[in-house]
């Protein structure tokens, strides 16, 4: 469930995903509670290492490319950013923003242990379900599967 830990407990979710200007991830952790997933967007180093200190089980971090999902997005991280970010934490490592086809390979090579996808499948005349099944083609021949 993004962005509302009450209603996933109530839907029986198995946990939450909170941006930074949602609840704070330590009231989500209260919330859930302990067997529950809490997973949290970072946009820069200071506010990754902030959530590898907390009881998280994943973090976001991004944007890495260039994103249309978000009014005002945060700056760009680059394949750079993923790989700084995967120095600092052996925790799973979600790259978010701008993840297509064509660079999703790079980001994972960056050090991202999978990517989150939104605009590269979902938008006005695309082919979701044949698009989706292209990443989960492109994941299964990935070496990190």
């Amino acid at each position: 469930m993004n962005d509302h830990p009450d209603l996933a407990v109530r839907a029986g979710f198995d946990g939450v995903h909170v941006g930074q200007e949602d609840v704070s991830p330590t009231e989500a952790r209260q919330i859930v509670g302990h067997g529950g997933i809490v997973g949290v967007s970072t946009h820069n180093l200071a506010q990754l290492e902030l959530a590898i200190c907390s009881r998280l089980i994943t973090s976001r971090f991004g944007p890495v490319f260039a994103t249309t999902t978000k009014l005002n997005p945060d700056p760009v991280i680059g394949l750079e950013g993923v790989r700084d970010g995967r120095s600092v934490t052996a925790k799973p490592l979600v790259a978010i923003g701008g993840i297509t086809l064509e660079n999703a390979i790079q980001v994972l090579d960056a050090g991202a242990d999978s990517v989150a996808i939104v605009s590269a499948i979902f938008g006005r005349g695309k082919r979701e379900a044949e698009i989706a099944r292209e990443f989960f083609r492109l994941w299964s021949n990935s070496a990190k599967v």
